[in-house]
């Protein structure tokens, strides 16, 4: 994990016009995700990354590093459990023994990479990619590498993350140690 919160916000400072007073800190090493309010620790989650490691490349099936921003909020009104693709609600609430693939549940913060040549760019960009943050059907693997590059909540965990931040909030997705 970062030492220190300051470690993220410098990084913020070269790479945003004007530093956030509330950011989420994804730590891949750790599997945990916290948010940070005017400098404090507010809340800490166990998440899950890509179980194919850290990186950019589209196909890769990584989780992507840097800084990205949640660009948008999809399944507001949504039940907990309930399924989602190609961000559209199913109508269909995830019921235990439908399926052991890790599904798209409850609600979507959908990433945009802010770091051009990182996460950013033809053939790297985390918006064309559809990285997620999202719940999951596959709670008993929270806080191990299990996604095909989203980061992966508790479906309670992902609706109080949802409620507490608005589009725009910035999100820093780190690997290092």
């Amino acid at each position: 994990m970062f030492e220190r919160i300051g470690d993220v916000r410098e990084l913020l400072v070269k790479t945003l016009p004007a530093v956030p007073s509330s950011f989420l800190i994804v730590d891949v090493q750790s599997q945990t995700m916290l948010l940070v309010e005017n400098g404090i620790e507010k809340k800490k989650y166990t998440i899950s990354t890509s179980r194919f490691g850290v990186g950019s490349r589209e196909g890769s099936n990584m989780t992507p590093p840097g800084v990205h921003r949640i660009a948008q909020k999809i399944g507001n009104d949504a039940p907990a459990g309930r399924i989602f693709k190609s961000r559209e609600d199913t109508g269909i609430d995830w019921q235990p023994g439908m399926t052991e693939e890790n599904l798209i549940l409850t609600r979507i913060l959908r990433l945009e990479g802010l770091e051009p040549g990182i996460n950013n760019g033809p053939g790297i960009d985390s918006w064309d990619r559809y990285i997620y943050i999202h719940g999951t059907n596959r709670e008993d693997l929270i806080g191990t590498p299990m996604s095909h590059g989203c980061i992966c909540m508790r479906n309670s965990d992902v609706v109080e993350l949802f409620d507490a931040v608005e589009e725009g909030a910035i999100v820093v997705i780190s690997d290092k140690q």
